[in-house]
């Protein structure tokens, strides 16, 4: 078996210049996770770069080149993140000029830990599409060159050195290798890499559900871009693979798994659990494909290698994480039921849950007849137990909802229960929306200025989590005949939304 298009990269890969400034990373085995899945399970501790990412060795191979072809007086790129430090860190050390176009999201510690490499920070636009075309712009001064964060050969060829690290430290004794993907720079280098000395290893790539351009474009067999992608994996938040990349990966790669955030921030405990170090959402990408594959294909016995691309994550966002882990897991289950609205039936209900623990409980009275309670509870067994746990309860006369896949009630709901719209604002009709904006001072007022006074604002839940992007559970007064013109309205906002008018939660609690 040949790979034509990744076979010139061999080449490139080992005369890579990485490691001026790259370490050689271990491949840690992961004792328990081994343990528990009956697998052999190893962690390529990128974050022990240091940048702690794997980031540096792309964007060092490609500005050392630069700096060998001479007239290079200023490295261009951008980035609000791991890249950014990267090329910062390279042009230092090559004595290189650098200049980083980031959002004006970005949140300061990433700001300052690129100023302190002694690079130039400049701010434009909210995302990331318009820092990249400023910088684009900037690039075309004399003597400056752009470097792009995944869609280059030499980009791809210094991230290949990892899969030679991979072979030349697994040995023989190497079954698969899940890899994080974004843009595909990190996976075209070390498929291209170990595919061509080993085809029978497995390269699978890792998305998260709410950013598979990937997954879309194999599906499709060309590049497909993104409406929208989620945010909280931000490292690999790209709308398309790379036009570079796409060709290379397609060639070879064995499967694409996609995972939810809650898979993700168990992925994230368990690398705590076997490292002691908290890897960001990217860095706990790979981990997480790698326990939901294995379980899925009842895979035993195998050598696997989980890629640890980053460590490099906001401590405001950890909150938001824990309170993920157990969904996750599986080990948590979260329900909505409704109960006859009299005297003792609370009290029945909780016993009713049996000795379950309880780990959240929302509940207050809002009709004469009946009340809705908001309930989590731990589980041990994962899904079988869910299952038993529900059946359990219809058993015993209530109609338990199932919201533990609910992004709205996880997100929202669960902090807002305990009122709803007055009957005349229900009967004129009422629509929910679930909006994400970017992050910034002021930007919850530009927000609501882009709204606009046209439509009545019956609901409204704001929750920063210590991202770039904030969200917003919003309720307009709206009928039927009205929905139209509202979504075109909030197309004009430019913000990604979603119609949650129908969501259980919603209909549950707050309508």
């Amino acid at each position: 078996m040949t790979f034509a298009k990744s076979k010139k990269y061999l080449k490139k890969i080992v005369e890579s210049s990485v490691y001026d400034v790259a370490d050689i990373t271990p491949l840690s085995p992961a004792g328990h996770l081994s343990k528990e899945t009956k697998n052999n399970i190893f962690l390529k501790r990128e974050d022990l770069q240091p940048i702690f990412s794997f980031k540096l060795r792309g964007a060092y191979n490609k500005i050392s080149h630069l700096k060998k072809l001479g007239k290079v007086e200023r490295v261009i790129t951008a980035s609000a993140g791991n890249h950014a430090q990267g090329v910062a860190y390279s042009a230092k050390k090559l004595r290189l000029k650098a200049s980083i176009v980031m959002p004006v999201t970005t949140p300061s510690i990433k700001v300052s830990a690129v100023k302190n490499l002694g690079a130039q920070v400049i701010l434009v636009g909210d995302t990331y599409d318009e820092a990249y075309e400023h910088a684009i712009k900037l690039s075309k001064k004399p003597n400056y060159a752009f470097v792009h964060p995944y869609d280059d050969p030499d980009v791809i060829a210094g991230q290949g050195t990892i899969g030679k690290e991979i072979l030349d430290q697994a040995g023989k004794d190497l079954d698969a290798v899940f890899v994080p993907v974004g843009g595909g720079g990190l996976l075209a280098g070390i498929g291209a890499y170990i595919k061509n000395l080993r085809p029978d290893v497995k390269i699978i790539g890792v998305e998260p559900e709410e950013a598979a351009g990937l997954y879309e474009a194999i599906k499709a067999n060309r590049r497909v871009t993104l409406k929208q992608v989620g945010l909280f994996v931000d490292g690999v938040a790209v709308k398309q693979v790379g036009k570079v990349t796409f060709p290379i990966i397609n060639e070879w790669v064995d499967e694409v798994v996609t995972v939810s955030v809650d898979e993700i921030c168990a992925a994230i405990e368990d690398i705590f659990h076997e490292t002691r170090t908290i890897s960001e959402p990217a860095g706990a990408l790979s981990l997480a494909g790698l326990k939901k594959l294995t379980k899925s294909k009842g895979w035993k016995n195998k050598n696997l290698v989980a890629i640890n691309s980053g460590a490099n994550i906001n401590f405001d966002r950890l909150s938001h994480i824990v309170e993920r882990v157990q969904l996750g897991e599986k080990k948590e289950v979260l329900l909505s039921v409704c109960i006859l609205e009299e005297k003792g039936s609370f009290r029945q209900f909780c016993k009713d849950l049996g000795k379950r623990m309880i780990t959240e409980f929302n509940y207050r009275i809002d009709d004469e007849k009946e009340a809705n309670i908001f309930v989590a509870c731990r589980i041990n067994e994962g899904i079988k137990e869910k299952s038993r746990f529900i059946k359990d309860l219809r058993k015993k006369g209530y109609s338990p909802k199932d919201l533990s896949d609910n992004e709205m009630a996880k997100l929202h709901v669960k902090h807002m229960v305990g009122g709803r719209a007055p009957k005349n604002i229900i009967s004129y009709g009422e629509k929910v929306f679930r909006i994400e904006f970017p992050e910034r001072p002021g930007a919850l007022m530009d927000f609501l200025n882009l709204l606009g006074d046209k439509w009545n604002i019956t609901l409204f839940h704001y929750r920063n989590q210590g991202s770039a992007y904030g969200r917003v559970l919003v309720g307009f007064q709206a009928n039927p005949k009205e929905t139209e013109k509202l979504t075109k309205h909030l197309v004009k906002t430019g913000f990604p939304f979603w119609n949650e008018s129908k969501n259980s939660a919603y209909l549950s609690f707050l309508e």
